[in-house]
């Protein structure tokens, strides 16, 4: 206990951050470390681009938080800076239809809106091609967690029209970067037969750091976010371990902005290992907060139905589903389908004496953590 209570105490004009948002999930550092190889092989793709040529189509892998939109980023802001090339990075979390995401195309290459409606695909692909040859430039489309895409039926028709731009509209040159997150999702094997002929990728793929790997990056983004000798070792090492627990580089990045939170809240210089603790218990949902945001409405009210109706049988959650708000079985398997790779929920075949295999359908995390997060 110490003798001076006000000593190692803030005042209310102060802070333990010297630059908070250095601990933002989309933040691009200016260092990015352990990802030299990966890097490599993305400038090695996106290279003819710089030349006035398609750039090598590209597939990046890799589980979550892992570095793949951060060093999608990285390339694209550098390549921004160069005459002729055009990048646009698309969230299929959150444009998740061809439409979608081509309208978000057009947004970026003419810095306004298209109409919400009474404009066609097809003119709208139109005025996007005929823009890009009239002022001669090359567009990079990176299609950011392009699994949700899988999920709604459109990536074979969304990569087609880009692929396929060149032969539609002469002297057009698109490349695409897919990004994704789902490990047990085989991309090239759920295209197309008319996709898969001319979708030839490079794969570039992201492994989890390893613990030393992560105590680097973690103190480096420390070192810069928060004022001198504010995080310790012993701290720093416990958000390290908790973070490979997880496997998510975002929740250790997370969960030191939280902690530092905490140390002000109790008025302190310091981030102490009772600050780290006390921020796990959210940093660790950084995933499943992600993934609730991105939920349409019918979505979230089937998790909303599978927590109340948590490990019971499909059957009985979809009468409690259309219930609620009227859709049928084919919409509600089809969600079951998509909340299920996206990990909010888990469905397992099992067998019932007397009825056969039928699902059993269970949150995939704690009840009141997503229910919280809705």
């Amino acid at each position: 206990m110490r003798e001076d209570p006000e000593e190692g105490m803030l005042s209310w004009d102060e802070t333990v951050f010297r630059d908070e948002h250095v601990f933002e999930i989309d933040h691009v550092p200016e260092t990015f470390d352990h990802r030299e190889s990966q890097l490599r092989s993305l400038k090695y793709a996106l290279r003819p681009a710089v030349r006035g040529s398609r750039p090598l189509n590209t597939m990046v892998r890799g589980p979550p938080g892992t570095g793949k939109t951060t060093a999608v980023q990285k390339l694209f802001g550098e390549l921004g800076t160069q005459s002729g090339v055009r990048t646009v990075r698309v969230n299929c979390q959150v444009d998740s239809t061809r439409y979608a995401v081509f309208s978000r195309v057009f947004e970026h290459i003419f810095e306004y809106e298209p109409p919400s409606s009474g404009i066609s695909f097809k003119k709208l692909f139109g005025q996007i091609t005929d823009r890009l040859v009239e002022d001669d430039e090359v567009l990079v489309v990176a299609l950011d967690d392009v699994n949700y895409l899988f999920y709604e039926n459109e990536a074979s028709d969304t990569l087609y029209s880009l692929l396929r731009a060149h032969e539609a509209h002469t002297g057009a040159r698109i490349g695409v970067i897919i990004i994704s997150s789902d490990l047990s999702l085989d991309v090239i094997d759920e295209l197309d037969s008319r996709v898969q002929s001319v979708f030839r990728p490079e794969e570039v793929f992201f492994p989890r750091y390893d613990v030393n790997e992560i105590v680097d990056i973690l103190r480096g983004r420390s070192k810069r976010g928060f004022h001198d000798n504010v995080v310790g070792d012993p701290e720093l090492d416990r958000v390290a371990e908790l973070t490979a627990d997880s496997g998510d580089l975002r929740v250790g990045i997370d969960l030191l902005r939280r902690a530092g939170l905490h140390a002000e809240m109790r008025a302190s210089r310091t981030v102490d290992m009772e600050d780290v603790e006390a921020s796990y218990d959210k940093s660790k949902y950084v995933h499943l907060s992600r993934c609730l945001r991105g939920l349409s409405d019918p979505e979230r009210e089937l998790v909303r139905v599978v927590a109340e109706f948590d490990g019971e049988r499909a059957g009985a959650v979809f009468e409690a589903f259309n219930e609620e708000t009227g859709l049928g079985y084919t919409r509600y398997s089809e969600l079951v389908n998509k909340l299920d790779q996206l990990g909010v929920i888990e469905a397992r075949y099992t067998e019932i004496e007397g009825r056969g295999r039928t699902r059993a359908i269970s949150l995939a995390y704690d009840a009141d953590a997503v229910l919280d997060r809705l």
